[in-house]
């Protein structure tokens, strides 16, 4: 049997001018238009094809895929509201994904990102959307460890900072003292486990913590410095917005690393930047209070 919202492998079973038709199980004979239909194809043949319903209500076929299938989450654009419908996303198929007024938590608008769940409609055996995210999350233990790099698709705004989808199946809360770059729903960025708290509620951070942040991001630094030939136009003044444009990292974490750098006499405050050191030579400027 075919099932809709998925991939499926069909056989074909016979052609016509307007495609050929596969064989659907329950949902009888299924059309894949001419314009899918690959290369060399022939009768009896298998062929991986999605099932969903076109504007008409037809169970169809296509050798496209979605961005996503049912019972899977994902960040969709809106791109167009239906006053008594709903809002309708861009999920990559000519047909756009309805999100319905009754699935929405809260109103969507036309250009904006919003993270849901693909599902069948009971009602009407449709592909739909929701934005009621809970009671689709996984209820398996949290598989997470501390301080592990997850990825992170923002969910909405709490009075305590914003829901995250972590790793597509738990959510967890990015708390506001950890908000290190400004954040939109439907956003997708890297991220790290903070700890997880009974229940299964996950505690996230935009970035690593201690010598795991500070490490890496050294390295990147040097690696940009070298890039540049020496010299580079950031430092503690900079801004966060720069920060996090050219190193993936916040601003506590880049001056951070600026201090170990310039600990290990890797670097120089050239004011406004940074340079190189070079460890055979030393210069007046390298000298700190403190430093001998």
């Amino acid at each position: 049997m075919a099932d809709l919202g998925r991939l499926n492998q069909l056989k074909v079973l016979y052609s016509t001018p307007h495609g050929i038709y596969l064989d659907g199980g329950d949902h009888g004979e299924i059309l894949l238009p001419t314009r899918y239909i690959p290369k060399g194809t022939a009768l009896d043949d298998l062929l991986d094809v999605f099932i969903y319903r076109d504007s008409e209500d037809r169970v169809i076929a296509t050798t496209e895929k979605p961005l996503a299938f049912v019972g899977e989450f994902a960040s969709l654009e809106v791109i167009g509201v239906h006053r008594q419908m709903g809002a309708f996303l861009n999920w990559g198929l000519p047909k756009d994904l309805l999100l319905p007024f009754r699935e929405q938590l809260d109103k969507v608008q036309v250009g904006q990102k919003v993270l849901v769940f693909v599902k069948l409609d009971e009602r009407s055996d449709r592909i739909i959307a929701t934005t009621k995210l809970n009671k689709h999350l996984s209820r398996q233990p949290v598989p997470y460890r501390k301080g592990q790099e997850v990825s992170l698709i923002i969910a909405n705004r709490t009075p305590m900072g914003y829901n995250a989808l972590v790793g597509r199946t738990h959510m967890g809360l990015l708390h506001e003292s950890r908000i290190t770059m400004p954040l939109k729903p439907g956003q997708e960025v890297k991220g790290y486990i903070v700890g997880t708290q009974p229940g299964g509620k996950i505690d996230l951070s935009l970035d690593a913590s201690g010598y795991q942040r500070v490490a890496p991001l050294t390295e990147r630094i040097l690696e940009v410095l070298t890039a540049n030939g020496g010299k580079l136009e950031f430092d503690d003044d900079s801004s966060p917005e720069r920060i996090r444009e050219t190193f993936e990292a916040s601003k506590a974490a880049f001056k951070q690393a600026l201090g170990a750098l310039f600990r290990a006499r890797k670097i120089r405050f050239t004011r406004p930047g940074i340079a190189a050191v070079d460890v055979r030579e030393a210069t007046p400027s390298d000298w700190r209070p403190g430093l001998r």
